[in-house]
């Protein structure tokens, strides 16, 4: 999944992935929409972020 990359935070959005394309200063996520799955986790540590882009 390719997410286009926002110049500024998109608001709501708290990520503290310093090792994210998408990460901003101030654990701000600049990405401009995010998917978690999968669709059945019943628990955070089930949960994975699919917008996760290594930093280049």
């Amino acid at each position: 999944m390719r997410v286009k990359k926002m110049d500024r935070p998109n608001s709501g959005i708290r990520c503290v992935v310093n090792t994210c394309e998408y990460y901003m200063h101030g654990d701000h996520c600049s990405a401009e929409m995010i998917e978690v799955q999968p669709p059945n986790a019943r628990d955070t540590q089930e949960t994975d972020c699919v917008t996760f882009t290594p930093k280049s």
